[in-house]
């Protein structure tokens, strides 16, 4: 284990001023002096305009530890003599400053040391403590005394460490008072109100060993060393293992705080990341989250980065984890990972497989969330994502929804909105489309599922509609189909049965269940049957009763469920059906496709509904496959809920909620506790973090569970007070678990139970019925395909349907949501069927030991205010989230144990750049002393690099290394440099290998273009004075003609033009110009010089009349008829000749 050491000019605290070593020494002096601790001393005297940090007063302490490492600093100015002395003390000298010389010498460095004294005492902060008078300080002047002052001075620094590091460990195990919702106080102030009882506790044990008392002193430094590493300022701050002071929730809040009003909201405790919700207020931010570019958001892409690296080079699969609260932003940044991955690996967002993903996620999306009180964009449904990755490229996604809030389909409670798809469909339909689905007259106002009290924007509804139905056909599902499903479930809520006189039951909305019974396809009269008629089955005998007016609408909303369930069931089915996305662009137009394709992905293994997918997602390395295919995945699952009333479902989330933090717990604490104690790795940092697991036994616990006593109340379906049974047996059960209570204002049926993130109080009234999840077969029986002609309708029940066929109604249950691996009725002991709770705690398990199978990287999301605002930073939020997510916890296992381990062998491969290679042995017996001298070199690096200051703390165990998060960032940050340096010599080496290689042909290319300009300049001179004139005249035209930049610029803008490619040069015209008229052909023009002009013959001289016939194929030039042969003439040796008419002057030739 080693260490560095922060150097004198890292700063210690927050603020602008730090408290410099005088002010320390004062403030020292006076605790000490209350307790008769013998302190006569000055204050150690320092440069002006430095301060010593509080690291340098204690090196001598922190240089004691046999392992640590530190840089030597050069010695001060005024130190010499100081070090001379206590040198011929050390001879045995014993006369010093005997002279007169010395004498005087001594009293002009007293003058000026007292001067430096008063001019720091202005700008240092005044402390109540005993100050020393001048003749004290004369006193101090012998050497005997001051190495006696030094001594007592590193003394003193190694009990302000120790009281420091006290006060820090109080905080942390909660025995400071952090329930305050006072404001931040500053951190550059710490509070040394403990200092008295601390140092007290230190002056009993002065006779005590020295041993022991370095012992102790070096498990202090050592605790207490990845708190002081310096930074500039909390904004800045990206880690907060680096967070200098203390390490408390203070702290931590004002550095989250300063990094959110500078517009930042993540910020990273190690390889974990804390991402703070930041509110847009973009009603379109969840669909623009997947068009937002990989380089958008580096630290979710570092995240992304690291998952694909690992899993290319190791095999093993990798897990994104995100975990929160509801509302905190977990699927915004689920979906930022998403693009992120398909950038880095699945080729862009111009893919067919990118494409496919998306329109998956945006159906699922609007499907499955919902307006809550918490949340407006609620996910009320859980996402697995799933990516195969195969040698880093990705080759098929799919997507596992764990879906729990089946009451919202049919009613909503108080100030909330059903799901986002119904508000959409009825704001995005057409009219035609709204008379084909009996929609007309209807909206939110008249239909009892939703929540019409709330205001809601038809613009973004209708928008979302558009892109939610192009989605929908990217993925081949007919649009009509869905459609008519929805509809129906809507219309379903407006039709209400009640008791009459008669033998039939009255109904109110005979239009709507018309209108249902048309879009399902099955008719009204079998509609009504089914929901009104109750089939039962006793000693093998069938009775049919009339259902009453609760039990028919309680059918009702059971069809409702159903339908809306299913139909995303199937959704989902088909988004996974496709193994390779980007092989299949076309579009289904008919129900047909979507059940062969639903059929056939039934059959495939699901990691999160059956457990032949734990050792699916293990990656290669488990199953024999080629390295680097695995699975990267994507965690989003729900978030933890606290409403004003707690149902079924928010028992469930909590659940989930508590498994996850579980699997957190697992991971980072407890995981890395046992492999140090397993190693003989002394883990000196005692972190308390609550355990999830008792919560999780008292909910679902085999035999005692509040699951378990729900399963048996939900098994007899004939006991009317079931909910007052439930009720009674869990709080007998469970009146002693320190995590259940019993609350005051508990109403009828409640119980209380006290979660990681705070106290629930849940509502039993319902629970029971929402946990048998059952539906009887008198209405499953409508959809039989000899009664039903809508296919997708027959579709969603075929799997139930196939063990009844073609009889009537026998009396049994079917479930209302069978996940995947549960199509058909399953029936445990005592004949109990099997239970929405335990099919949920079945999945829930399987996805813990598919992540057990995974690399995790945590991703914790905090919302910063309960009001959905982009500017507010609400204090006792965020501390509430802190401590429920274990913030604190966290930093200090990051900062300052041994949060990162890695073979031997893995760590020599992965940092051999830092070692010379020659010295590596490179073989398994020898790879403890590689890594020593990659350690060695690693420290000399740093001592001779620029990196800035940071913990780095090691230790070696049997099997592993274990690292700090500092030491590990350090060594990352090096091997990069190495790596850089290394890539730009070779670059340089092989470009110079490369021009060398081209220099012979390059030198004679060279050669030849220089005798080409020669001759050319050689040709230029000999030019006659005709060329030259012509010459002459282009460059005054062009010079005329130049224009700006700016003007060129506007004028491609205006035309449609491009600088960069200009357009093809236009064909020679067939015509000349003189004046503003067009001159055709021939033209009788006169020449204006010789041509041709040279040493040849003189063919047409100066001023001889010629004909023009044309324009010449030449550019420039013109055809003339001369003797029945045609000369090419260029265009500038010749004028058109003016002809001197009585009235004026014309020139010859042919008008256009």
């Amino acid at each position: 284990m080693a260490r560095r050491k922060t150097s004198k000019e890292d700063v210690l605290f927050y603020s602008d001023s730090s408290i410099d070593s005088n002010s320390l020494h004062d403030l020292l002096i006076h605790s000490a002096s209350q307790h008769g601790l013998d302190v006569n001393t000055s204050p150690p005297t320092t440069t002006p305009g430095k301060s010593r940090s509080f690291k340098s007063l204690s090196s001598g302490d922190l240089s004691s530890s046999s392992s640590g490492h530190q840089r030597k600093d050069k010695p001060e100015k005024g130190s010499k003599k100081r070090n001379s002395r206590s040198k011929s003390r050390d001879r045995g000298d014993s006369t010093t400053l005997t002279t007169t010389e010395e004498k005087k010498k001594s009293k002009k460095g007293q003058k000026r040391e007292k001067a430096k004294q008063q001019k720091l005492s202005k700008s240092r902060p005044k402390f109540n403590s005993h100050v020393l008078s001048d003749d004290e300080i004369d006193d101090a002047t012998s050497s005997s005394e001051v190495v006696m002052l030094r001594e007592q001075l590193k003394t003193l620094s190694t009990e302000l460490v120790s009281l420091r590091t006290a006060l820090v460990m109080k905080t942390a195990n909660g025995l400071t008072n952090s329930n305050s919702q006072s404001d931040l106080q500053p951190l550059n102030q710490p509070d040394f109100s403990e200092a008295d009882s601390i140092i007290q506790e230190r002056r009993d044990d002065s006779n005590s060993s020295s041993e022991n008392q370095n012992t102790k002193n070096r498990k202090f430094t050592q605790k207490f060393t990845a708190s002081m590493i310096a930074t500039t300022s909390p904004k800045d701050l990206e880690d907060l293992i680096h967070l200098c002071g203390p390490l408390t929730e203070d702290s931590i809040i004002k550095t989250l705080q300063h990094r959110w009003d500078s517009g930042c909201p993540y910020t990273k405790i190690g390889p974990i990341l804390l991402s703070m919700n930041a509110y847009k207020g973009d009603p379109h931010a969840m669909d623009n989250a997947l068009l937002q570019p990989a380089d958008h958001n580096p630290y979710l892409l570092n995240i992304v980065k690291e998952a694909v690296r690992l899993q290319t080079e190791t095999g093993y699969s990798q897990a994104m984890v995100l975990s929160g609260e509801s509302g905190s932003g977990k699927t915004h940044s689920s979906m930022l990972l998403l693009r992120q991955l398909y950038d880095l690996a699945g080729g862009g967002p111009g893919t067919d497989g990118f494409k496919h993903v998306s329109a998956a996620v945006t159906v699922l999306r609007s499907l499955g969330s919902a307006a809550t009180l918490q949340n407006s964009e609620s996910t009320r449904m859980g996402y697995y994502t799933e990516i195969h990755v195969s040698e880093g490229v990705i080759f098929r996604s799919k997507i596992h929804c764990y879906f729990i809030d089946h009451s919202r389909i049919t009613q909503t409670s108080p100030n909330e909105k059903g799901y986002h798809i119904f508000y959409e469909m009825l704001a995005g339909l057409t009219p035609d489309e709204r008379v084909k689905l009996h929609l007309q007259g209807y909206s939110a106002h008249n239909l009892n599922c939703l929540n019409h009290l709330l205001a809601m924007d038809t613009d973004a509804d209708s928008q979302k509609f558009k892109a939610w139905k192009n989605s929908l056909s990217v993925l081949g599902i007919p649009f009509s189909d869905v459609m008519r499903i929805l509809a129906a479930v809507l219309l379903l809520s407006n039709i209400e049965f009640m008791e009459s006189s008669d033998l039939e039951l009255d109904i109110r909305g005979n239009n709507e269940i018309k209108a249902v019974a048309a879009l399902l396809g099955v008719s009204g009269v079998s509609l009504y049957r089914g929901l009104t008629t109750k089939t039962r089955c006793v000693r093998g005998q069938i009775f049919k009763t009339l259902a009453d007016a609760a039990t028919a609408n309680a059918t009702r909303d059971s069809v409702a469920k159903a339908l809306y369930c299913r139909t995303v069931s199937a959704i989902a089915r088909k988004a996974n059906s496709v193994r390779r996305p980007g092989s299949n662009s076309g579009h289904s137009s008919s129900s047909d496709d979507v059940h062969h394709s639903d059929q056939q992905s039934c059959k495939q293994p699901s990691p999160a509904t059956s457990k032949l997918s734990v050792n699916h997602s293990s990656a290669a390395s488990t199953l024999g496959g080629s390295l680097g295919d695995g699975v990267i995945s994507i965690v989003d699952m729900f978030g933890f809920e606290n409403n004003q009333s707690n149902q079924f479902e928010q028992l469930c989330i909590n659940l989930c909620a508590e498994t996850l933090q579980h699997y957190y717990n697992t991971h980072v604490f407890k995981s890395t506790q046992e492999c140090c104690r397993e190693e003989g790795i002394p883990f000196e940092i005692d972190i308390e973090y609550q355990d999830s697991t008792p919560v999780i036994e008292l909910i679902s616990a085999p035999l005692t569970g509040i699951f378990y006593h729900m399963d048996k109340e939900s098994a007899n379906l004939e006991n009317k007070r079931s909910s007052a049974s439930f009720a009674q047996n869990i709080t007998a059960q469970h009146e002693h678990s320190l995590r259940f209570y019993n609350p005051e204002d508990k109403g009828t049926y409640g119980f209380g139970i006290k979660h990681y993130s705070g106290n629930v109080v849940y509502d039993a009234t319902h629970m029971v019925d929402r946990n048998r999840d059952l539906m009887a077969d008198d209405i499953m029986s409508i959809f039989q395909k000899q009664n039903c002609n809508f296919g997708f309708a027959t579709h969603l029940f075929l799997n139930d349907l196939k063990g009844q066929g073609s009889s009537p109604p026998q009396g049994n249950l079917h479930r209302i949501y069978p996940t995947s691996s549960l199509h058909t009725d399953h029936s445990g002991k005592d004949g109990v069927k099997r239970t929405f709770s335990q099919d949920f705690q079945s999945r829930i398990d399987n996805l813990l030991k598919t992540l057990m199978h995974s690399k995790p990287h945590f991703i914790r999301c905090i919302r910063p205010n309960h009001h959905e605002s982009a500017t507010q930073f609400d204090l006792a939020v965020v501390r509430q989230q802190i401590r429920a997510l274990q913030v604190l916890e966290t930093v200090h296992l990051m900062a300052g144990g041994y949060p990162q381990k890695m073979r031997f062998k893995s760590f020599n491969h992965r940092y051999k750049f830092l070692s010379v290679h020659k010295r590596l042995r490179r073989s398994e017996e020898k790879a403890i002393e590689d890594t020593k001298g990659i350690l060695d070199s690693f420290l000399k690096a740093m001592d001779e690099s620029k990196l800035p200051y940071a913990s780095t703390n090691w230790a070696l165990g049997k099997r592993h290394i274990f690292l700090s998060e500092g030491a590990r960032q350090c060594l990352e940050q090096l091997r990069h440099q190495r790596r850089e340096e290394a890539a730009t010599v070779i670059q340089a080496n092989v470009r110079r290998m490369i021009c060398l290689k081209q220099w012979p042909s390059l030198r004679r290319s060279l050669e030849q273009k220089n005798r080409v300009r020669t001759q050319n300049n050689v040709q230029s001179n000999r030019k006659s004075p005709m060329y030259q004139e012509i010459e002459r005249h282009r460059k005054r035209g062009q010079e005329s003609e130049a224009c700006d930049i700016k003007t060129i610029q506007q004028t491609c803008y205006l035309y449609g033009l491009d600088m960069d490619n200009p357009p093809p040069l236009p064909s020679s015209r067939p015509y000349t110009v003189s004046g503003n008229s067009k001159m055709g052909f021939p033209q009788t023009r006169i020449m204006k010089h010789n041509f041709p002009e040279g040493h040849g013959d003189v063919v047409l001289k100066k001023g001889d009349t010629v004909q023009v016939i044309g324009v010449s194929p030449r550019r420039g030039h013109l055809m003339v008829d001369y003797n029945d042969n045609v000369l090419h003439v260029p265009y500038q040796l010749t004028e058109l000749k003016l002809q001197t008419s009585p009235r004026s002057r014309y020139v010859t030739g042919v008008e256009i």
